[in-house]
This record gives C-alpha cells, sequence and structure tokens, in this order.
C-alpha cells in the first residue's frame, strides 16, 4: 500500500538532497522559526518539516493537492494527530521486538516475526476503523484515496485469514516437512507442509495403524539439535516470507509516518498563528513564468512567531513586474517585508497557507537570498568581495523565472561602485526573467531606475509620517534621497534627563543632510 499524501504518484523522499541555498535562505529568511513552531520540539516533525519547505514544488496541481490536504487536516485535527499517533506506535512496535537481533535461527525469527506481525495487524485494523468512522469528513483527494485503499485492502475477511494463518505458523501439533534424498543421504529440498485437518473417525483409525517413529531423550543435547536443525530448515522459507511480509508493512507505517507528519507539523503551526489573531490564507499558485504577484495583508511569519502582538502586514500588486525596488527610512519595515515576499513564496510551493489576508503568486524556479552580512573576523577577503561570490554562486545556480532577494546588497562600497554594480547585475538579471526585489540605500542606484526603468518595474518605498513615526507599511513612492537616519539619531541621543525625548528631538525636520 502507498499513502500517496504528499505527491499523486510517489512517496515523499525524505532522503532527497538539500538544495543548494538552503543555509543562505534559512539565514536569511530565518526559516529555524517556522521550523520550530511546526516541530514543537519534535526532531522528526522539524526534519520532515524541514525537506518539505524547501523541496518546492513546481506544479499548479500539486500545490493544490496538498493544499486540499492540509484544509482536511485543518478541520480534522483530532484525526489527522491519531493517525500519526498510530503509525508511530507501530513503528515502536518493531524496535521492541528487536527482529533478528538476539537470534538468527528461523524457528527465532519465525517466533519473532509472528509476534511482530500479530501486533502490526492489530495497528492496521485499528488504521481501518478510523479511516471507516472518519472517510466522510474528509473531502481532499489524498486523504479520500488514502481512506478508500484501507478500506479495500483491509477487509475483515483478509484480517481474519492472516489471523488464521498466524495461528498456523505456531505449529500447535508440531511441523509436518517433506524432504528427499541426496547425495550421500543427505537430506535435501525441504518443504514446509501444511497438516490436512483430519476427522475425529480418522485420527482413531490412524492411531492404530504401524508408524515409523523415534524420540530423542531429554538428555540427548546432539540429538535435540539435530531435530532443531531440521526444524530449522522446514521452517526457513516461512520465516524469510513472514519476516520480508512484516518489513513491508513497516515500510508502509514508515512512509504513513512521514507524510502524516508534515501535516502535524501545518496543525502545530496553525495554532501558533491564529491563537494570536494572526490572518492565515490558501494561496492561489499562478503556473511557472506567469508574472501575477499580489496580496493583502502579508506579514513576516518567522517575526510573528517571535513577538507576543501582531505584525504590520502588508498589500501590494506587484503583478507584471520582474523589478520592484524598495528604499525609505532605516528600520521602516523594509527587510521585515523582504522576507516576508520570500517566506511566503517558500510556504505556497511547499503546499502550506501563507501569513496573509490573501496571496495570489507566480510560482518561481528558484528562490535565492543576497543579504548583506556582518563584519566575520574569520573573512579571508574584503565585505565586496564576500558579497560578489555569493552573487557568483547564486548566477550559476539561477534559472529563468526564479526569483532573488537582494537586502542593502553592494553597500560595501562607496555610492558610486555600488550603484554600478547593482545596475550591471539587475540589468543582467531582469533580461533572464528573473524577478529581482531589491531593498537597497543606494540612491543614485534607485535614482537611475526611477528616472530610466527597466521595463516595468514597480518602486515601492517605507512610509514614513511627518513626524518620523514609521508605521512598518510600503507605499508606492519614488526614492528619496534620505534615509532618514538623523530620526535614530534624535531618538538615540537627544533625550531628556528623565529619559525623555528633548523638544528639539520631537520637532519635525524638514531638512536632512
Amino acid at each position: 500500500m502507498k499513502a500517496f499524501l504528499m505527491h499523486k504518484d510517489r512517496d515523499f523522499d525524505l532522503d532527497q538532497e538539500a538544495p543548494a541555498n538552503e543555509v543562505a535562505l534559512t539565514q536569511d529568511l530565518e526559516v529555524d522559526a517556522l521550523l520550530d513552531a511546526m516541530a514543537q520540539g519534535d526532531g522528526f516533525l522539524r526534519d520532515v518539516a524541514r525537506k518539505a519547505v524547501f523541496s518546492s514544488l513546481l506544479d499548479v496541481d500539486a500545490i493544490l493537492y496538498r493544499q486540499a490536504a492540509v484544509r482536511d487536516a485543518l478541520k480534522n485535527p483530532a484525526v489527522v494527530r491519531a493517525l500519526y499517533d498510530l503509525a508511530v506506535k507501530a513503528l515502536e512496535a518493531k524496535r521492541r521486538q528487536r527482529l533478528g537481533i538476539f537470534t538468527r535461527s528461523p524457528s527465532g525469527v519465525l517466533q519473532a516475526a509472528i509476534n511482530l506481525m500479530r501486533m502490526l495487524m492489530e495497528a492496521l485494523r485499528q488504521l481501518r476503523d478510523i479511516a471507516r468512522e472518519h472517510a466522510e469528513q474528509f473531502d481532499s483527494e489524498a486523504f479520500r484515496r488514502l481512506f478508500a485503499t484501507l478500506e479495500e485492502e483491509l477487509s475483515d475477511e483478509y484480517l481474519e485469514c492472516v489471523g488464521d494463518h498466524l495461528k498456523q505458523l505456531r505449529f500447535p501439533r508440531g511441523i509436518l516437512v517433506s524432504a528427499a534424498l541426496g547425495k550421500g543421504n543427505e537430506g535435501v529440498d525441504y518443504v514446509l507442509r501444511k497438516p490436512r485437518m483430519r476427522t475425529w473417525i480418522e485420527r482413531l483409525r490412524e492411531r492404530r495403524s504401524p508408524a515409523f517413529s523415534f524420540c530423542i531423550h531429554p538428555r540427548d543435547e546432539a540429538g535435540g539439535r539435530a531435530v532443531a536443525e531440521l526444524r530449522d530448515r522446514g521452517v526457513h522459507l516461512a520465516a524469510n516470507a513472514l519476516a520480508q511480509s512484516t518489513d513491508h508493512i513497516l515500510s508502509f507505517f514508515r512512509m504513513l509516518q512521514v507524510e502524516l507528519a508534515f501535516y502535524v507539523g501545518s496543525l502545530n503551526l496553525h495554532a501558533r498563528l491564529t491563537a494570536k489573531g494572526e490572518p492565515v490564507c490558501f494561496p492561489c499558485p499562478v503556473p511557472l513564468g506567469e508574472r501575477d504577484h499580489r496580496f493583502t495583508g502579508l506579514y513576516d511569519v518567522c517575526l510573528s512567531l517571535h513577538m507576543d502582538r501582531r505584525v504590520v502586514g502588508n498589500t501590494v500588486d506587484a503583478s507584471g513586474r520582474d523589478l520592484i525596488l524598495i528604499t525609505g527610512a532605516n528600520q521602516g519595515g523594509k527587510s521585515v517585508f523582504l522576507r516576508s515576499i520570500g517566506l511566503a513564496q517558500l510556504m505556497m510551493q511547499c503546499g502550506l497557507f501563507v501569513g496573509a489576508e490573501s496571496f495570489r503568486a507566480g510560482l518561481c524556479s528558484g528562490l535565492f537570498t543576497h543579504f548583506k552580512r556582518e563584519e566575520d573576523a574569520t573573512m579571508k577577503s574584503g565585505k565586496l568581495d564576500e558579497e560578489l561570490d555569493r552573487m557568483s554562486q547564486i548566477a550559476e545556480a539561477v534559472t529563468p523565472d526564479a526569483m532573488i532577494l537582494f537586502n542593502e546588497s553592494f553597500a560595501a562600497t562607496n555610492e558610486r561602485e555600488g550603484s554600478e554594480i547593482a545596475r550591471q547585475v539587475v540589468r543582467a538579471l531582469t533580461e533572464r526573467r528573473i524577478r529581482v526585489w531589491f531593498v537597497t540605500h543606494l540612491f543614485e542606484f534607485a535614482r537611475e531606475l526611477f528616472e530610466k526603468p527597466l521595463g516595468d518595474t514597480l518602486f515601492l518605498r517605507a512610509e514614513r509620517r511627518g513626524d518620523g513615526t514609521r508605521t512598518f507599511k510600503l507605499i508606492q513612492g519614488e526614492p528619496l534621497e534620505t534615509s532618514h537616519g538623523d530620526d535614530l539619531y534624535r531618538e538615540v541621543f537627544l533625550v531628556g534627563a528623565k529619559g525623555e525625548m528633548s523638544a528639539e528631538a520631537k520637532a519635525p525636520r524638514t531638512t536632512y543632510p
């Protein structure tokens, strides 16, 4: 049996190779907070969540298939958690049995396999009963197909038949084995036979019939070993077959646990966000290559997970744009907004809900980040060389219809040189149909793009009120020559003796250096 809860036509591969940009995405988008919220301290849930989040789906139907299953999980959290717990319990039974560790004899393997199979069949029965009881509550193709498979494959007749076979394999009346004589009259071709069930009259008549038999003396150790060897030869094939059957069932439970873990993680994340009153929605994915990108109330999920209060959301329509340039006041929410863009894209393309009131976006062939890095004493070259090296690595991996998020890139040099580097990089990327979101304080770069835009460029600016207050919202507007860094200076340094801002600090400024 297959679970098919994550993909329509294949199992979810927990051992798949991580993308080359996983480390950078994790650091720049602070993805660890997202994974921790999904895992709730469970290492296995975290591993599955990490693999799912970074293995982006590139097909709209595949995303909608998984979204429907997440919706079902949110409607039936108790059922999904019960299914997951049952899969975990079945795998723990295997660990308790330690099949084949303490004995390698076929008889020992057979006995251990019988005990394990009994527990697994009980787990399958419980799984089938859950599916039978709750199937009508689920609407997604993924869960309905799983429940239909369980109902079809695990009928009462099948489970009773397996139970009967397990009883027979305990050989309550002894083992019947046939063999042929080989060279030197050595036994060969041992075959385990099913005893024919005889009536009581036949058994009475058989007792009167002569029979050839022998008994082993209780103290005859050599004879006992010889009989045990004959028994092992007889049950060898049966022991292997039953052990393989248990492995097959265990592999089903293992895959069921892996795929259900993603939905349990989704439940954990959803509970954390909704408990704070944060909005979540299921995004509308648009096929690869289409430039449709619009949302309302989009916020940084990871920032929200770190805070007690709700996070300010943004509403933007960037449809048809390959370049979105973001400028504005320091500490105005530009970097947070950029992270919200990347996180929403990751969450959408792994089939999750996103942190927004509504979200619609085209799929991207790959997501990359190029954020500024803090000074590192271990660096063997300058910050600009390090930035250019990372940009070179991205250029080698990026493909058309990918998305790159730049956060104050190429600012480690002077204004003119940094602007020229940024201008050439952005031009080369947009010519290759790569979507670029660029947060920058390089005014020369931003002003030139505003006066001579590369295609249909969208210019956003962090909103700042007249009194210097940051609303942490992005508005459409041309780049300004200042980032209002003096606001921060006044707030930090121009304070009164009692810790209150002085009148000079509170006074609005109309000119800036």
